[in-house]
């Protein structure tokens, strides 16, 4: 019974067809040509997120560029004589020669300075939001830097 389906099946024509060397030469042929579409397709696919990724590193070149030209502006303004005389007025409580310096208690200050909140550069720039550490580390690195918080 199994050796008349075998029989069956080795006199059937599709297996003569298949053993015919032109249709073993068409099946190589078209399995040449799916590996050969497949590599391409790989090969587009990563050419792709390639081109992703140069974008991305050139947008932050770009937007480091902008920061070491802000960062250039920043030092050029704290080299100029405006800067220093401010610097001097606000962390020394100096005065240019002929002026005088009056001390206001800030309370009385405050009494009669209008309600509009001011930020300094310092805030303006902080995310109000932060993590707790990022919070700390700032403390830290504004307590070695000498700067005062809430000023």
């Amino acid at each position: 019974m199994m050796i008349d389906k075998l029989k069956s099946l080795l006199d059937n024509p599709r297996l003569h067809e298949l053993q015919d060397m032109r249709t073993l030469g068409q099946l190589a042929f078209l399995v040449v040509a799916l590996m050969v579409t497949w590599s391409g397709v790989k090969v587009i696919q990563t050419n792709y997120v390639l081109q992703q990724q140069i974008s991305r590193q050139q947008q932050e070149v770009a937007v480091q560029q902008l920061k070491n030209e802000n960062m250039k502006l920043r030092n050029e303004y704290y080299n100029t004589a405006q800067y220093l005389e401010l610097s001097a007025r606000y962390n020394f409580g100096l005065a240019a020669p002929g002026e005088k310096v009056l001390l206001v208690p800030k309370k009385v200050a405050l009494a009669y300075a209008p309600d509009v909140e001011i930020e300094s550069p310092r805030t303006a720039t902080t995310e109000p939001n932060r993590p707790f550490y990022r919070k700390n580390i700032q403390a830290w690195i504004d307590f070695f830097m000498h700067r005062q918080q809430g000023v």
